[in-house]
């Protein structure tokens, strides 16, 4: 199946290139563009990008599993991912963790049943000091707790 941007989000890409001395360098902004609109990132979405800024689907796909910001296969409507790495796992990173994998009954890049949630575990998110965190989407929950964890899942838990 082939993909091809809405006119809107060409007008988006394009916008970026503009930024940039070289076109490529919009490859980041691109591959976040064709996941708003697709939902996440296939092959046909990375030969489509890799045609619009002359780059080679390789080049492509290196950026798309470097960064966990892009996924290759559907992810829920609220993505957790949840930092393990050093301050957050000595500050309680993995109780987080675990917490919510069994409030959510899924593991690492699993969807729920319904759709709503999936679950990532993450190396370093940049909020070492506010430690332990996770992210939902954009949006970063810092200095988390046990509590706090159980507040935000239950307020998305009953959204639509």
């Amino acid at each position: 199946m082939d993909f091809k941007f809405t006119p809107e989000n060409l007008e988006r890409i394009n916008a970026e290139i503009k930024k940039y001395p070289k076109k490529q360098s919009a490859v980041m902004a691109a591959l976040y563009i064709a996941q708003e609109q697709n939902g996440y990132i296939t092959s046909e979405v990375m030969k489509e990008i890799a045609n619009i800024l002359d780059m080679h689907p390789h080049d492509v796909l290196g950026v798309v599993t470097f960064y966990t910001r892009y996924h290759q296969k559907p992810m829920g409507k609220y993505h957790i991912q949840v930092c393990t790495n050093v301050s957050c796992m000595l500050r309680g990173g993995y109780d987080i963790w675990n917490q919510v994998k069994e409030k959510l009954g899924i593991d690492n890049m699993q969807v729920t049943q319904d759709g709503k949630f999936s679950l990532e575990e993450v190396e370093c998110m940049g909020s070492c000091g506010t430690a332990p965190m996770f992210a939902i989407n954009e949006d970063y929950f810092e200095n988390l707790t046990k509590e706090k964890v159980n507040e935000i899942l239950d307020s998305l838990k009953n959204t639509n």
